[in-house]
């Protein structure tokens, strides 16, 4: 009896396709019907979680896209999430319906991002992210003064989704929202990555050098680069928007840009699936460290370390140490060790 060994592919098609096998056709099809039926099982906080995961994955997808596959860096994510999250309310305070405010959001921090990727083309390494750096304070200086835009110090109150008269104002409802928009920005960068462009920008990753004496415009795609994670980060920013509706000038910080940068590294760099693991991942952490916090609350343990007072410190803490072993024990992130598990179950019991 003829049994497959491993992976055996004899064409570029078959190594490029993104569900290789007919189980992991299934498994998608099974895991979008659970998630469609999870708000049916599920409590309002729960899915107030898995919204919070979705809308931070798309954007931690699109600096993967930078950072991951481009080999480019950025300091300043945070501050394009915020750009969308704003120019969506905007945009519906001007009479745009919300289903259409969030990708011309996406648009809108695009061209921003270009603006700002220019850089790109000349820079490279710590020039580079000083550069981000800068835009992060560049922008978030333009929301505390642009009160036009943003609404200055006060922040701008925005509408939730509504679509047909049909009103999405409840975490169960407008899950679906964000699932759709997970979706469709997840299999739209799958698909870039198998393009001749998505190929262009990992061979500017992999050895700039190279991919310029194959014809390969470096400066076209590094400034791509950053446009691309700008859209993404705007459509998560409109996501955000219309999930709390209220956007605030201090929420897009530097650390929050950081938090960025951990989840993409948790996740896996150049990894598409690694961004869902990493926002899932930094989305779930702070709630763990916060229950245990509770769960300790009164004991000598919270006598000692005064857990009480002290919680945003521990989240902090907690996010600077899970980068820390990352880097050290997993420096692939969690997609990694994701297809390490998967190889193993797939030629067990013959895995050595």
């Amino acid at each position: 009896m003829h049994l497959p060994a491993g992976d055996f592919r004899t064409s570029y098609r078959a190594d490029t396709t993104i569900f290789p096998t007919r189980n992991s056709r299934i498994a998608l099809w099974l895991g979008i019907a659970a998630l469609c039926a999870a708000p049916l099982l599920l409590g309002r906080y729960e899915m107030t979680i898995l919204i919070q995961i979705g809308y931070f994955a798309i954007a931690a997808l699109g600096l993967n896209i930078l950072v991951g596959f481009t080999g480019q860096i950025s300091i300043g994510h945070a501050a394009f999430f915020g750009f969308g999250a704003f120019a969506s309310a905007g945009f519906v305070a001007q009479g745009v319906p919300v289903a259409l405010a969030i990708p011309l959001a996406g648009l809108v921090t695009a061209l921003v991002g270009l603006v700002f990727g220019l850089p790109a083309a000349r820079l490279k390494g710590l020039y580079l992210a000083i550069a981000t750096l800068a835009a992060q304070f560049i922008l978030e200086d333009f929301f505390a003064r642009a009160a036009w835009f943003s609404g200055g110090v006060a922040g701008r109150v925005t509408e939730s989704f509504s679509l047909f008269g049909i009103r999405f104002d409840q975490p169960e409802t407008y899950f679906y929202i964000v699932l759709f928009w997970v979706l469709v920005m997840f299999v739209g960068a799958a698909n870039l990555m198998r393009t001749r462009d998505g190929r262009a920008l990992v061979a500017v990753r992999d050895h700039y050098l190279s991919a310029e004496m194959m014809g390969i415009n470096l400066a076209y795609y590094r400034t791509l680069s950053f446009g691309i994670a700008s859209f993404y980060a705007g459509v998560g920013g409109a996501l955000y928007a219309h999930h709390i509706l209220f956007v605030s000038v201090e929420a897009f910080n530097i650390l929050f840009s950081i938090q960025f940068l951990a989840m993409v590294i948790i996740g896996g760099l150049g990894s598409i699936m690694g961004s869902l693991m990493g926002a899932a991942f930094m989305v779930i952490m702070p709630e763990a460290v916060q229950s245990a916090a509770q769960a300790l609350e009164g004991s000598w343990v919270d006598t000692a370390l005064n857990l009480g007072s002290s919680l945003n410190f521990l989240r902090e803490m907690a996010i600077g140490a899970a980068i820390i072993l990352f880097l050290i024990f997993e420096p692939d992130g969690l997609a990694h060790r994701w297809r390490l598990i998967r190889a193993y179950w797939k030629l067990y019991p013959y895995s050595h």
